[in-house]
């Protein structure tokens, strides 16, 4: 275990609390998705997003218990630093975030988008998890991984060229690119794709933004981009 950081004198009974906080704190997200989702589908009976709901949680957990303690101080606590641009950009991120589990739920009590072939609800779910296992590793090789752009200067912020990062710079992204643009599919709703495809679009967006950042204002970074030459998509871009 990493005990750098700010959490560095923490002993094993508070890194324990904090990890119990941590979880709880996850977890709530979860049960607003599945709130959101049953509310307005008007059914429990929705196997769907059932698979959806356990699998967004269990990678709660398994990111909760073997992360970095700092990790999750810096993803539970109002932190210094951040970018004013992004701060903004990450409340319209989570309100469209939110919107395809709205619209999905909608599409299915009134039956819009009809029967999607459980093929393709398959191959969308695989890509579904392959994001979070994606996004979870990203989020266990990275310490630094934060909810909001900053450089962390207290922790000794540095590059992290280890784990997916040796295969694009922003490995989080492509993880969480991946569940949003599947996870309408995996509901069975093409009607909730247009604002998962805003969200997609504004993680482009953010990304571009966060790397201009990072090379202005983290060492190393640019040595870094010199050997990793893909921000979000390998071979692409």
């Amino acid at each position: 275990m990493n005990r750098t950081g700010i959490t560095e004198n923490m002993s094993h009974e508070d890194e324990r609390n904090l990890r119990v906080k941590g979880l709880i704190s996850g977890m709530f997200s979860v049960i607003i998705m599945g709130i959101i989702l049953f509310l307005s589908s008007g059914t429990l009976k929705w196997p769907m997003a059932w698979v959806i709901l356990i699998a967004v949680g269990a990678a709660t957990v398994l990111v909760t218990l073997f992360c970095s303690p700092d990790l999750i101080v810096e993803r539970m606590n109002k932190q210094a630093g951040a970018k004013d641009w992004d701060m903004r950009m990450v409340r319209v991120m989570n309100l469209f975030g939110l919107l395809p589990l709205l619209v999905a739920g909608l599409d299915m009590r009134f039956g819009w988008t009809g029967q999607i072939p459980i093929s393709v609800q398959a191959v969308a779910l695989g890509i579904f998890i392959l994001g979070y296992v994606i996004f979870s590793w990203a989020m266990l090789t990275n310490r630094f991984f934060s909810l909001v752009v900053r450089i962390q200067d207290e922790k000794g912020h540095r590059t992290v060229t280890t784990g997916p990062y040796r295969f694009v710079r922003h490995p989080g992204y492509l993880g969480f690119f991946l569940i949003v643009i599947t996870q309408p599919l995996v509901l069975g709703s093409l009607y909730a794709l247009l604002p998962a495809l805003i969200t997609a679009a504004l993680f482009v967006v953010r990304t571009k933004r966060e790397d201009d950042t990072l090379f202005r204002e983290l060492n190393g970074y640019l040595e870094y981009s010199n050997k990793v030459r893909y921000r979000l998509i390998p071979g692409i871009w």
